[in-house]
């Protein structure tokens, strides 16, 4: 049985494959929409060449949990699934995957998308990039809160 809600904070790569096989068990939804985010060669311009991401355990589940349940709040999604890993990456490794159902294509988009902007404001990840320049401890971007701004209820 597919659980409703996965969340998963994890060293090990995951199986797009597999984690979408669950997903679109479900005969009642007509739409999966899934998000992969990677690790990718620059950021700002500058050399990347690993990522090392850390959580505060325990916590870090507990907001993912939370931005399960608003999303499921806002929406009518069937299944919602955020797996994340942490530990150092090379380049071209899963970082992050975002996976909900619903009956309707429209709900599926927008509650993956907000999923992925409260995901960068919200859960207590930091992230230390590696570049042919040394390492550094990355700033949180006003461009993750502007488009976490946009999914606020008046």
């Amino acid at each position: 049985m597919v659980e409703k809600t996965k969340v998963v904070v994890q060293t090990a790569d995951f199986d797009v494959t597999e984690e979408y096989r669950q997903l679109a068990s479900d005969n009642s939804d007509g739409a999966v929409v899934t998000f992969v985010g990677k690790v990718r060669d620059f950021n700002d311009g500058n050399p990347v060449t690993d990522l090392t991401l850390e959580h505060y355990p325990g916590m870090t589940e507990a907001v993912l949990t939370q931005l399960a349940q608003q999303a499921n709040e806002r929406w009518p999604l069937n299944y919602v699934t955020i797996i994340h890993r942490v530990g150092t990456m090379s380049l071209g490794e899963q970082i992050v995957f975002i996976g909900v159902t619903s009956a309707h294509r429209k709900a599926a988009f927008a509650a993956c998308e907000f999923l992925i902007d409260f995901l960068k404001t919200k859960a207590p990840f930091w992230k230390l990039e590696a570049g042919t320049e040394g390492s550094h401890w990355v700033d949180a971007r006003d461009s993750d809160e502007q488009a976490a701004k946009m999914w606020q209820k008046d």
